[in-house]
């Protein structure tokens, strides 16, 4: 089958992910450099039924303050360098342009001293025995890890493992006894709650803004991270360049997400990974040091009206589109468990693990959420007849 063309490209959802991350927090998605201002709100003091109550007798003490002295010890800055060549490009390496360069017609030039690129970022701690989560472009090809504590006590940290689909790395700090952070619930998250960020934006330590969650569920396209597997929450607390990784709280001081992007070309809009995303990555990169997402290798867009008559006018399908609304499989990449299951272009995915879908995203959601190695049931349309297809998903290939 010919591939779609340019104009059909957009509607597609891509299983078969890829790509990588940025070094530095303060560049990570088109971040900007400038500092955000951050929102005002009132000041709450919920009542004594309230579940975010005060638990002392300071009336001066709010449920915003209370949750940050509970979460804000365990929040942690994190300085990552890494090594960048200065070896001398060859197009400078001829002899005349040496003795230019370095005056004494000498091969200085040819061994230029490394240099280190820093970026600074945020983290918090989950194992009193120093296990911590942050973003994985935090410490991206970091060589050299340095975790300090609220306290100003510092820490060498090892990268126990990153994974870039999620953007959510582990590091090991050798320490004991330390403050953790109680971990919540994203999936009860009704938009309107409050929330609360502590980081340490472009390098101002523990710093704490306010403001409530604004959305639920974005999609990695929505976000501008087409090559991620996520659905972010998204909050109008500001986060600024240096609070990724850092953590994103509800009202009673429990970990919803980790703050990881604002979007350059919009005020007051950031967006975190969900905690409980974050925490089934962080068990596999813990116990093995890398997380496997299954994968199926389809290509599908989600039916509209809209996109079936694009669609439908294009030369480079094969195929009749059945429907104007569902999950339409466009390509199938060979040799993946799609193509040996015998899943085709043209199928309509009607159920995955016998749960109905709509969009491409819920099908990819109920990929995530299968297991490597496993049969996954897949309802399609094919030819006006339902048809069930047992799929066996593998790791995501490494190349």
């Amino acid at each position: 089958m010919k591939f779609l063309s340019s104009k059909l490209s957009v509607y597609l959802t891509i299983l078969t992910l890829g790509g990588g991350l940025g070094f530095l927090g303060s560049r990570y998605w088109g971040q900007s450099s400038s500092v955000q201002q951050s929102q005002m709100y009132p000041v709450v003091v919920p009542t004594k039924s309230s579940p975010a109550a005060v638990e002392n007798n300071n009336s001066n003490i709010n449920f915003i303050a209370t949750a940050v002295q509970r979460v804000g010890p365990a929040v942690v800055r994190i300085d990552a360098s890494r090594q960048v060549s200065s070896a001398l490009p060859e197009n400078l390496r001829h002899p005349l342009l040496r003795r230019f360069f370095s005056g004494d017609g000498k091969n200085s030039l040819d061994s230029l001293p490394d240099k280190f690129e820093r970026g600074t970022g945020s983290g918090f701690i989950i194992g009193s025995d120093g296990r911590l989560i942050t973003n994985a472009h935090v410490v991206d090809g970091a060589q050299e890890v340095q975790v300090t504590l609220k306290d100003g006590t510092t820490y060498e940290g090892k990268v126990l493992g990153t994974d870039a689909f999620t953007d959510v790395a582990v590091i090991k700090i050798e320490a004991q006894d330390l403050p953790t952070a109680n971990l919540g619930n994203a999936e009860n998250l009704i938009p309107g709650e409050w929330a609360i960020a502590i980081g340490n934006p472009l390098g101002l330590d523990n710093t704490v803004t306010v403001g409530i969650i604004s959305a639920l569920g974005r999609s990695s396209s929505q976000v501008g991270v087409p090559d991620k597997r996520v659905r972010f929450i998204q909050t109008d607390a500001a986060i600024n360049p240096g609070n990724s990784g850092g953590p994103l709280l509800n009202s009673q001081g429990e970990v919803i997400g980790i703050n990881t992007a604002i979007r350059a070309d919009a005020q007051g809009l950031g967006f975190a990974i969900p905690i409980e995303t974050a925490q089934r990555i962080a068990n596999q990169l813990f116990t093995k040091g890398q997380a496997d997402h299954p994968y199926l290798g389809v290509h599908m867009v989600s039916l509209t009206e809209k996109t079936k008559a694009d669609m439908s006018q294009s030369e480079d399908l094969d195929f009749i589109i059945p429907q104007d609304e569902g999950v339409l499989i466009v390509r199938v990449v060979p040799g993946s468990p799609a193509a040996k299951s015998g899943l085709k272009p043209g199928d309509l995915i009607k159920k995955i693990a016998n749960k109905p879908v709509k969009t491409s995203l819920q099908v990819q959601e109920q990929v995530d959420l299968s297991q490597i190695g496993s049969k996954l049931s897949v309802e399609v349309l094919r030819n006006d007849k339902l048809k069930t297809i047992k799929v066996v998903p593998t790791a995501f290939p490494k190349n």
